[in-house]
């Protein structure tokens, strides 16, 4: 990490324990003061779950514990960065999407598959079973320090979204520059449904848009609204074919050093938390729909023979995937998600 973010890391800490100390010269200082790093700022249900958390440990630990939750990157700059801060204990708790996590766990990107997920109850049903007590001892025991509490949602689901006409098939995709992430697998994933795919920084989607750089992008209708993208893409297809997991770690260094009688409070802040970060998505997907059509814009909802043609086409990402990290994690996704389609 550079100098400039480290001093602002050591200002911060050095004025919580500042903050702390009023509070102790009060003689009511708590016995454990928890760090929650957040990129997001407080609009997004980031801050929304991690505030649901605060209020529930709080209310519940009498006074023992205190929650300070750092919005906008005060904490920790970057995600790489943040990672680091708990894996050696100075952040307590920060949130990654499956994409990040697939930066420390390569074969956690199975989780980032397209159209791996039919709907929020499957993938709810998958990401609250067995799978999550794997991915958290997979990754304890692979000494990273950091110990998955729970899996919310952060934005809803990624669909395909377009500046000059509707995509209602894999062929309307052909040739158009498709805003993607950094990251391989929604680079390939895009390229195997005939598009281009076009790395850009989010907080440059907007300019890209409306200079033409990109002619469209695989976002959340609550993001495109949110950054004002409607203004320049006038089609939405609601393929769904990402679910946007947030996988919330605690710092294991941290939860080891924990008083064991204050463990269960924290694991139930971790389910409020939790709600809280896959109900808000869904309640401000209708709002997000809402003014994206009273801009101008156009919604397509996919019949069920339309996805299953989208799915069809981005079948060799499963091919791409086995190839460069084993079926081992996709065998155990595909039986969860089979077991949870059944019920």
């Amino acid at each position: 990490m550079d100098g400039k973010r480290t001093l602002n890391a050591v200002f911060v800490i050095f004025a919580a324990l500042f903050l702390w100390g009023v509070v102790a010269s009060r003689g009511d200082r708590p016995e454990q003061v928890i760090s929650i790093g957040i990129l997001a700022s407080k609009d997004d249900e980031d801050f929304a779950g991690a505030r649901a958390l605060k209020d529930y440990v709080e209310s519940r630990a009498g006074g023992r514990i205190a929650v300070k939750i750092y919005t906008s990157g005060q904490f920790c700059g970057g995600e790489r960065e943040c990672i680091e801060y708990l894996q050696g204990g100075v952040l307590d708790v920060f949130m990654t999407t499956f994409g990040g996590f697939g930066n420390f766990f390569p074969e956690g990107q199975a989780f980032e598959l397209p159209y791996v997920f039919d709907g929020d109850a499957v993938a709810e049903c998958v990401l609250d079973g067995p799978i999550l007590q794997d991915l958290r001892s997979e990754t304890l025991s692979r000494g990273l320090g950091l110990r998955l509490m729970t899996i919310g949602n952060t934005g809803g689901w990624r669909d395909f979204a377009t500046v000059a006409r509707p995509i209602t098939s894999p062929a309307d995709l052909k040739g158009l520059k498709i805003r993607t992430t950094p990251a391989q697998l929604e680079q390939e994933m895009v390229r195997a449904l005939g598009a281009n795919p076009t790395p850009i920084a989010f907080s440059e989607l907007y300019l890209a848009l409306a200079t033409g750089v990109v002619e469209g992008t695989k976002n959340s209708i609550q993001d495109i609204v949110g950054m004002r993208l409607e203004e320049h893409v006038k089609y939405v297809t609601l393929d769904n074919h990402a679910y946007m997991g947030a996988m919330w770690w605690y710092s294991d260094a941290r939860w080891r050093a924990f008083p064991p009688d204050l463990k269960p409070i924290l694991e139930e802040g971790f389910a409020a938390l939790q709600h809280v970060t896959r109900a808000l998505p869904k309640e401000r997907q209708q709002s997000a729909l809402e003014r994206f059509k009273a801009k101008g814009g156009s919604i397509h909802a996919p019949t069920a023979n339309e996805r299953a043609a989208f799915r069809a086409a981005a079948a060799p990402m499963r091919a791409w995937y086995v190839e460069k990290y084993g079926d081992r994690w996709l065998h155990r996704l595909d039986a969860a998600v089979a077991d949870c389609a059944r019920r």
